[in-house]
């Protein structure tokens, strides 16, 4: 159990600021998401473009700010 979850906050901020990514790893990262979704059934997506309206509303919302 979490009992200070600033601390931990501040830890994830530290660890992402340190730890540097390459093209890569981060590759391989993605495809073994991809690899644990596909037998999910929720990847690939049926249909892509599903809900995309509502993408388009909401990044028209925070380009306003």
């Amino acid at each position: 159990m979490i009992k200070n979850a600033g601390l931990l906050s501040k830890f994830d901020d530290k660890m992402a600021r340190d730890e540097k990514s390459d093209y890569l790893s981060c590759l391989s990262l993605f495809e073994g998401m991809w690899r644990e979704g596909v037998p999910l059934g929720v990847l690939p997506l049926k249909d892509p473009l599903e809900g995309i309206d509502v993408d388009i509303r909401i990044a028209r919302i925070l380009n306003r700010v």
